[in-house]
């Protein structure tokens, strides 16, 4: 009985964090039964349940004023995408909707009813629009904000909570003065918008307001990148970790922000690996380190906007062909992901080499619990290193491909 309770002791120490003693014992069993393709579900779904945080952020101003196009291109989607928040210029609901980013769904954009009633009270409101589940507010208007937008801001204020103004549809105001003038000094225009919005928040008791002069038909022109980096600087380091990684890439800026946040991921996949390289099985290690590396290159493609969905979105966008887009990428990162994908990468000598190592070593129970963590770690990490390297390139080379940038 001895021996017993102490073996059980040793393979409970073992046990990686990430999953319970149930957990383990089914993958085992599943590998057992049914190899690489069994057990790589729940992997891949542990990978994903490594970062359930919720970002909710509410989209608040009158019908008119671009809630659902501004919407749209938060999540890189153009008003005539499946998927899309509805647009026009009739509120057609008096609750909240929510619209879950396409590749990140614990990231939500909620379109708020309009707040053009007479008899609106800002506290009345706030509370039927369930004030709590959202993290911040953008109050949207064209031309001039109301009192209305004002006494909400207060209100978003006093229960100390982030609200941000945005002046929309910039890019019409812009057109209308050019059918007026022969010449137009962008510049000189925008700077008198800005001033002009700030000066009638602060003397309706908005103290040092910031607005955002934004057009979401050109989210690469204006105060749009603008505007994500002062709600990313406002934000909590796990939710500005989600944010970021749910923005269209508008520029390579936030494609190297993305891969910055991505490296630190790399640490959790292979902690992930050599927890489960301890366990001294046959062969087990190897499986579960590939089902690791295919759930981590599918995660890390949609971050980076590089799945078949997001590069259809990214085509439709900058209307050009999805095919010219997808040149760009190697062949073993395009597709599905399988085994096989994962050997022919120029990482697959290096995995096979340990792992085979690995193998032999699993035979003998202690000393392959000690190596199988210390090189599924390291192997992981180095072929995910290498991958993200090689994704965060392509992914600039695609974003030059579809804007014609330098």
């Amino acid at each position: 009985m001895g021996g017993s309770s102490s073996s059980e002791q040793v393979e409970e120490t073992e046990t990686p964090s990430f999953f319970t003693q149930e957990e383990l014992n089914k993958l085992k069993s599943d590998f057992e039964t049914g190899g690489l393709e069994k057990v790589k579900p729940l992997i891949q779904k542990k990978i994903t349940d490594l970062d359930k945080t919720e970002l909710n952020i509410a989209v608040t101003g009158e019908s008119g004023t671009g809630k659902s196009t501004f919407i749209n291109a938060m999540r890189g989607l153009r008003n005539t995408d499946p998927g899309a928040a509805k647009s026009g210029t009739i509120e057609t609901t008096k609750e909240p909707i929510g619209y879950s980013h396409p590749t990140l769904p614990n990231v939500r954009y909620w379109d708020l009813p309009g707040i053009g009633s007479p008899e609106f009270q800002a506290a009345r409101y706030l509370t039927e629009m369930k004030f709590k589940r959202f993290d911040f507010f953008i109050i949207i208007s064209t031309f001039r904000f109301k009192e209305n937008d004002l006494n909400l801001a207060k209100e978003i204020k006093r229960l100390g909570k982030k609200f941000y103004f945005v002046r929309s549809k910039i890019d019409v105001d812009l057109d209308s003065m050019r059918k007026e003038k022969k010449v137009v000094n962008e510049e000189e225009e925008l700077e008198k918008i800005r001033i002009d919005c700030v000066t009638r928040l602060a003397a309706k008791g908005i103290p040092d307001p910031t607005v955002f002069l934004i057009s979401s038909f050109e989210p690469d022109h204006f105060d749009f990148i603008r505007l994500n980096e002062g709600l990313e600087g406002d934000l909590n380091n796990v939710k500005k970790r989600i944010f970021v990684l749910a923005l269209p890439n508008l520029s390579v800026e936030v494609v190297q922000k993305k891969n910055k946040i991505l490296k630190k991921h790399i640490w959790m996949f292979a902690t992930l690996s050599g927890g489960l390289g301890a366990v001294p099985f046959p062969g087990f290690s190897l499986a579960c380190d590939i089902g690791i590396l295919i759930g981590a290159i599918v995660y890390f493609r949609k971050c980076l906007d590089l799945d078949d969905a997001s590069l259809q979105r990214l085509a439709n966008r900058a209307g050009k062909p999805v095919e010219k887009l997808k040149a760009t990428i190697k062949a073993p990162l395009l597709g599905e992901m399988t085994p096989d994908a994962i050997m022919r990468l120029g990482w697959g000598a290096a995995a096979v080499t340990v792992s085979a190592l690995e193998f032999a070593l699993d035979f003998v129970p202690v000393l392959g619990s000690i190596f199988g963590a210390g090189s599924s770690f390291l192997m992981t990490y180095k072929i995910l290193s290498a991958a993200l390297k090689d994704l965060t390139d392509i992914a600039g080379r695609v974003m030059k491909v579809a804007f014609e940038t330098d």
